[in-house]
């Protein structure tokens, strides 16, 4: 399937997604005005080719994380597999290859506001230099627009999530990491699917999933390939800004509509941007237009994505 395949029921369903993962068939047919059978079924087909994966994601609720940017020059010969070993990392939450495999950049989130572990990437063979880059700040409170503008506002509320904090704090058991662990293969795996391998109750499945998504200890990443919407071209952009630009450069980029993720940095780029395109004459008018208008940017690197490895969640096959 491509951008041409998808129709306007596709896209609102991805967009319905995008505010919750986990919203049941039947709460996104009534928004859409369609069968919850139509929308199993959609959902089934964009799965199966590959468009989209929903996936349980853990957060670490009050423990303090460190985030790191890493980037590891590699050989291309050995890019793809170490990228998949990265992925299945536990704390991993982001793996791209880039520059056509020369470089994998990726996220470590590490709890207890440690440092990245480079010592054992460092001694890989295929690992030729790696650098570390401590993510200070995230500048963006929404996902990319291409991915949820299908919708209108009364749709987009009648969506909504559980809301965080509504309910005591939880500290997991056991069978909440088993429940955590089979949610991080399959975000929407049924309850009865769920209640087999876990060993509980439909019905207290359900009552704990709630729990954890109210508690913040659980969340619903949707990864949908940005080529679904017709954007084949994602660009890693590193910038050294003067200082006291940061904010008001990063804030400016935050609002553009080829923002995918917009973070300040410590290293010698302060700032980084992860943004889309249709082609890569679109992105050339955006480093040449619209990032050179920008005052305060002294040095700008930028790195193509080739492919994605892993996005929030499990290894994104």
């Amino acid at each position: 399937m491509d951008s041409d395949s998808l129709d306007d029921l596709d896209l609102q369903l991805l967009h319905a997604l995008q505010i919750d993962g986990r919203a049941a068939y039947s709460t996104i047919a009534e928004v859409l005005g369609v069968s919850a059978r139509t929308v199993a079924r959609r959902y089934g087909r964009l799965r199966a080719n590959g468009l989209v994966r929903v996936t349980g994601v853990a957060t670490t609720g009050p423990i303090a994380t460190a985030e790191w940017i890493v980037r590891i020059t590699v050989r291309a010969s050995g890019a793809t597999a170490l990228a998949h070993a990265l992925a299945q990392r536990p704390d991993t939450a982001w793996v791209t290859v880039v520059d056509s495999g020369t470089e994998i950049a990726c996220i470590f989130r590490i709890p207890g506001d440690g440092p990245a572990p480079l010592e054992a990437l460092a001694r890989h063979r295929d690992v030729l230099d790696i650098s570390a880059h401590r993510l200070l700040h995230h500048f963006m409170d929404r996902r990319w627009r291409g991915r949820t503008s299908a919708l209108t506002a009364t749709q987009v509320e009648a969506l909504q999530p559980p809301a965080i904090g509504t309910t005591q704090p939880l500290t997991p058991t056991d069978l909440d990491h088993r429940l955590l662990a089979a949610l991080s293969l399959d975000g929407r795996a049924a309850y009865p699917d769920l209640a087999r391998r876990i060993g509980w109750s439909e019905t207290a499945i359900r009552r704990r999933l709630d729990e954890l998504r109210r508690a913040g200890i659980l969340r619903f990443s949707v990864e949908i390939d940005p080529a679904a919407f017709g954007f084949t071209v994602s660009c890693v952009i590193w910038m050294s800004v003067v200082p006291h630009q940061l904010q008001a450069v990063a804030t400016a980029l935050a609002s553009d509509f080829e923002a995918a993720f917009i973070g300040a940095t410590t290293g010698e780029h302060n700032l980084i941007a992860i943004a889309v395109f249709r082609s890569s004459a679109e992105l050339y008018t955006y480093l040449t237009e619209r990032i050179t208008a920008l005052n305060g940017i002294e040095r700008m690197e930028t790195t193509p994505i080739a492919s994605y490895t892993k996005r929030d969640a499990q290894i994104f096959r």
